[in-house]
């Protein structure tokens, strides 16, 4: 910020040391928060997957045994 008070300083000078602090903050904001997420997105995901597969799989029996159910009537 010394380059905002002195006269010597050019605007490009200015915008850069502008870009590189606010970069700087930024970079400690996601380095703060990447743990977080890195976690909920990649925390245990095979408890997703056995809940989709016993979802799907509870699907397929009812449907097999609706389908036998409708057989057994046929052949009464």
């Amino acid at each position: 910020m010394d380059l905002l008070v002195t006269d010597d300083a050019n605007a490009s000078q200015i915008s850069d040391k502008i870009k590189d602090v606010l970069f700087a903050k930024s970079a400690q904001s996601i380095e703060a928060i990447r743990p977080n997420v890195a976690a909920s997105i990649f925390d245990d995901p095979t408890a997703e997957v056995e809940d989709e597969v016993e979802d799907e799989v509870d699907e397929v029996e009812a449907s097999y045994d609706e389908a036998e159910e409708e057989d057994a009537e046929e052949e009464e």
